[in-house]
């Protein structure tokens, strides 16, 4: 009780630390007691439920077939309800939305990097218009991220020709150049477009920097996604999809992630902020009945990539003959999602505008790195020149999405194996800079 009591209290200080560090969120003191007395009467730290109220995860800590029944068989561990199989029972009971058929027009941010850049396209593909709003930091190489809106403006004038120029491609494509947490900015932009759909995909991104620098990370993932959950609020959208990570399952002792799991052992900044954003989600459906559904990302990876992930990385240095880095002995084991099913899925959460829910979307299935880095070798056709380094701090021993849940509520089903997606890889790769 005292170590509930005690983690709720560090909660509500973080919250008003948050507060005091930036002077883009003007909540009134009305609403800062009441997220406030959301935080300590429902924030437990030790809770094995997700962040959302009435839904098939509260099964899983006891009673009607949860974690602790033998029908969801444990692992050894401290205590924590952990998964060595898929668990779709889960979810069996949970409502399945369906689908809005409509024209959107959908707020995406972080459109110029690499998943939401992916997510716009395919949403302009469909016929939605689309509004971007990325700051373009400085976190890759900006030049990349240029090119990435570049793309967005074809694609929208090539919908448009292919329409006959029903709609221009400026009311297909908006693209604003800024912060989220800039309210002036964001004020505009919600009351010009007025956009029934979010779809928050900006964040800092990175296990390893958010040990540099978390303050960096408290900003842009904690007061970013709230900002976002408060101007949905004021502007009463119908549905908002936020990004979180798989990382929030830290060393977890189960072979499925699952999202009935204790989540509240985060390892790494980036990981606690990213677990934040899911509890403020909660907060915000909870005090005034915002559908928000939170997707916890596995590895995504795929042409345009991120050039600082280890996908990217190890395609371009086998490709050119330099050295890459391996962290320990290569047994760790990732997710690795091909970025074409990660879209799929997210387009689908966008359609869908379920109450509160918190969803893996990853491959199903881990691939040890040095099977990863055999798979980059056959097809760049060269050999690897590999520097063994020590493991790093923050990072964990593998990663394994349970995507039972995304089956049922979304209708996902990812599609590219893992040799699959390395070989479209690098022949993105190739034909790019090769």
């Amino acid at each position: 009780m005292l170590a509930t009591l005690t983690s709720r209290w560090r909660t509500a200080l973080a919250f008003l630390s948050l507060l005091a560090s930036t002077n883009y969120i003007s909540f009134t003191f009305g609403k800062t007691t009441t997220i406030l007395g959301e935080i300590l009467l429902y924030g437990q730290a030790n809770s094995a439920a997700p962040p959302c109220p009435q839904n098939a995860t509260s099964a899983a800590g006891g009673g009607g077939g949860g974690a602790t029944t033998a029908t969801a068989p444990m692992l050894r561990g401290s205590g924590r309800p952990s998964y060595h199989e898929p668990s779709p029972h889960l979810w069996e009971s949970t409502p399945v939305v369906e689908p809005h058929a409509g024209r959107k027009t959908v707020l995406v941010t972080g459109a110029a990097g690499f998943i939401a850049s992916h997510v716009s396209l395919a949403l302009l593909e469909r016929g939605d218009s689309v509004v971007v709003v990325d700051e373009l930091n400085d976190y890759y190489d900006v030049e990349v991220k240029r090119n990435n809106l570049e793309l967005l403006r074809e694609k929208a004038r090539e919908v448009s020709e292919r329409g006959g120029g029903r709609s221009s491609p400026e009311e297909l494509l908006a693209v604003y150049v800024g912060d989220v947490n800039n309210a002036t900015l964001m004020t505009a932009v919600f009351e010009r477009h007025r956009p029934g759909w979010v779809c928050h995909l900006a964040a800092r991104a990175g296990v390893r920097p958010s040990i540099d620098d978390p303050l960096l990370y408290v900003r842009a993932n904690v007061a970013g996604t709230t900002n976002m959950l408060e101007y949905s609020r004021l502007h009463s959208v119908r549905n908002v999809v936020v990004a979180s990570s798989s990382s929030v399952y830290g060393e977890s002792g189960s072979t499925y992630f699952s999202e009935a799991e204790d989540v509240d052992r985060p390892v790494s900044p980036y990981a606690a902020t990213k677990r934040s954003g899911e509890l403020i989600s909660r907060t915000y459906h909870r005090l005034y009945g915002l559908n928000v559904t939170n997707l916890r990302f596995f590895t995504v990876y795929g042409p345009r990539g991120r050039p600082d992930m280890a996908p990217y990385k190890f395609i371009r240095s086998i490709s050119e003959g330099s050295r890459i880095d391996r962290y320990g002995d290569g047994s760790t084991s990732r997710d690795y999602t091909y970025v074409d099913d990660v879209v799929d899925g997210v387009v689908r959460s966008i359609d869908r505008p379920y109450p509160c829910e918190v969803v893996n979307l990853g491959k199903g299935s881990g691939t040890r790195l040095s099977e990863f880095i055999g798979l980059v070798e056959r097809y760049t056709g060269r050999a690897a020149n590999v520097r063994v380094m020590p493991e790093q701090p923050g990072d964990v021993p593998f990663t394994n999405a349970d995507v039972s849940k995304a089956r049922r509520l979304l209708g996902y089903e990812p599609r590219v194996t893992m040799e699959e997606g390395i070989r479209r890889t690098v022949a993105w790769y190739n034909e790019t800079f090769g």
